[in-house]
């Protein structure tokens, strides 16, 4: 049997030196309604110069220090940094981390979450204004920090609002590259398809969840625990409104931090409950 490993790459830590601190960092799960019943959700394909390349995943990153910064409160909409931190419970910089989901959505996957100054959802009107967001996400792939700049002059705020907070997970201490990552849920813009930058990602695509699981357990779909996890979460619901509904009314601290000793023998069969169990800390650890 092939090993599905193979094309992944992974990055594995000196086991005689201290583990990497984890980063920051924010992903999100795009859903839509199918066009049959259920729902579906946006997955891109890493390239293979980046951590865990040739899996796919949902679209995120890490936090950059422009996501934190106090006047982020200007172009967002719904709560405050403390009320979001108290959600993760952090002491401050909640808000950053919903600030870098949007962000890291425009970026990988072309879709923002965002609206108009009269309160509509942002949903690019014409070709000039296709244009004029494309050059935006181009220099936000470049890594000039011109969200606040694009809000502003485009008069949008981001929605932070439409986002639901969903799970936490820190990568395994044998990595070298490691995140303590959030993950949220949010339904996609309609009118905004979604397309992969590129660059950090090469491929992208809408599934059902139940589907994306059956062809990673068939050897078609690279996926790492985390998202299989989270894709397994999503599961059995008939439209968008209802997770959303769902995942909004969750108790912020019943989510639990999830650290797994190890990803890459993971990566493709999932765990029993008892491994799961294993691996969960209080979110106060």
């Amino acid at each position: 049997m092939k090993n599905p490993l193979q094309g992944a790459n992974t990055q594995m830590a000196d086991p005689n030196e201290e583990p990497t601190v984890p980063q920051a960092a924010a992903t999100v799960l795009l859903v839509r309604d199918s066009k049959d019943e259920g729902i579906e959700v946006f997955l891109v394909e890493r390239a293979s110069k980046a951590n865990f390349g040739g899996a796919f995943v949902f679209p995120g990153g890490k936090v950059d220090p422009e996501d934190g910064l106090d006047n982020m409160e200007e172009i967002t909409t719904g709560s405050s940094d403390q009320y979001l931190s108290n959600i993760l419970g952090e002491e401050k910089g909640g808000l950053a981390y919903w600030v870098a989901c949007i962000r890291e959505c425009f970026e990988e996957a072309g879709i923002l979450i965002a609206f108009r100054e009269d309160g509509s959802t942002f949903d690019p009107s014409d070709s000039d204004e296709r244009q004029r967001f494309m050059e935006y996400r181009n220099r936000l792939n470049a890594g000039e920090a011109v969200l606040e700049e694009m809000c502003k002059k485009e008069k949008l705020t981001l929605a932070t609002e439409r986002l639901a907070y969903l799970a936490h997970w820190i990568t395994p201490k044998i990595e070298k590259r490691r995140y303590t990552t959030r993950f949220f849920v949010a339904i996609a813009p309609q009118g905004q398809e979604g397309l992969h930058d590129g660059s950090e990602s090469v491929n992208s695509l809408w599934i059902k969840p139940e589907d994306a699981l059956q062809q990673q357990k068939d050897g078609k779909l690279l996926l790492i625990m985390p998202t299989i996890k989270n894709l397994e979460s999503i599961c059995g619901y008939s439209n968008v409104e209802s997770l959303l509904e769902e995942k909004s009314s969750i108790d912020p601290s019943t989510i639990p931090t999830i650290e797994p000793k190890f990803f890459i023998c993971l990566l493709y069969t999932s765990p029993s409950p008892r491994d799961v169990e294993e691996w969960r800390m209080p979110s106060s650890a």
